[in-house]
């Protein structure tokens, strides 16, 4: 495999944003934190009302980079099975065979994961952790690389039912789309218009061993040690709130250096510094921490712990001669 330098991880990541926003309009930010994800080689989940396109986003990353890609509907009454696959009895040959469940692709588009329930979920915790699926005691590994860009739609709406701590702890990224601006929305309705059609169809930017180069050309991305102690104090400030029960783990921390590296590239440069982290602050920890529940009727949140301890926690000043242009 041919590792990319870190310009051209750059300009190959603005090729895919820029495809992304012909579908997607006016998310750009959002867009950039599913990008910074899935080249961080994590899974991103995609939290919003209904609506706002997160279906279209997942659809578009996938056209973008080049990568097989399935759409699993989550329902109350899918099975592990329908997603993993299982073993069938083949009459001809006398034999069992397996038969592939849609996990087994580059991108899997996990619709609506909260509306099933719990057993179903955790189905994807193998796999989105080892790469790997279980089936009747034999292991299948999954292709390379193998993302999940997951959508769930906010717990107070009916049929939905809350993910384990222990799966939301697997996506690297929670990422909230929001509503457009009145702008933005009219620019919907007239792209919609003139195309005249439904789908929208983008231009493949990479492919499935260009992906795995554009990661691994990441890992290259230098870290000062005040920016990775920055990182552990954010966590570490977490499960020390008063409105928390359970902080963010040593993952979240973790989390927060290798979204911020991929932020970083994605911004064009070959290190990261603190602002790179506080960007992503928000989408890394939030979702691994759990609020005292007797503060249900308040405004507590793990966004707000966030941006309480982003506020409390000092920042390390840019060494000079280590940031550079």
């Amino acid at each position: 495999m041919t590792v990319m330098s870190l310009p051209q991880v750059c300009d190959r990541a603005q090729q895919i944003l820029a495809q992304v926003e012909r579908a997607v309009v006016g998310k750009r930010h959002a867009a950039e934190l599913v990008l910074s994800g899935i080249l961080a080689g994590g899974h991103v989940l995609m939290e919003d009302y209904p609506g706002l396109g997160k279906t279209l986003a997942a659809r578009s990353f996938a056209q973008a980079l080049g990568l097989g890609f399935s759409r699993a509907q989550f329902t109350p009454d899918l099975l592990p099975s329908d997603l993993t696959g299982s073993f069938l009895y083949d009459q001809r040959n006398h034999e069992f065979t397996f038969r592939h469940g849609p996990i087994f692709t580059g991108l899997l588009l996990a619709d609506e994961i909260n509306r099933t329930p719990p057993k179903t979920q955790s189905a994807l915790l193998e796999a989105m952790q080892e790469g790997q699926v279980t089936v009747e005691g034999e292991t299948f590994p999954l292709p390379r690389p193998f993302h999940v860009l997951a959508t769930a739609n906010p717990v107070e709406y009916e049929g939905t039912y809350p993910l384990p701590e222990a799966q939301l702890d697997r996506f690297l990224l929670r990422v909230s789309f929001g509503y457009p601006r009145r702008d933005e929305e009219y620019d919907v309705l007239t792209r919609r218009l003139a195309r005249r059609q439904e789908e929208v169809v983008l231009d493949q930017v990479t492919d499935a061993p260009g992906v795995l180069s554009m990661q691994a050309a990441v890992e290259s991305v230098t870290v000062e040690e005040t920016v990775g102690r920055y990182c552990v104090d954010l966590a570490v400030a977490t499960r020390d709130h008063p409105d928390v029960l359970t902080g963010a783990s040593p993952r979240g921390s973790l989390g927060l250096i290798l979204a911020a590296r991929a932020w970083a590239v994605v911004r064009g440069r070959d290190y990261v510094i603190p602002e790179d982290v506080k960007a992503v602050a928000r989408s890394v920890l939030s979702h691994r921490i759990t609020v005292k529940p007797e503060l249900w009727m308040t405004q507590a949140s793990g966004q707000r712990v966030v941006d309480a301890v982003l506020q409390s926690v000092s920042a390390p000043s840019t060494l000079e001669g280590f940031a550079r242009p």
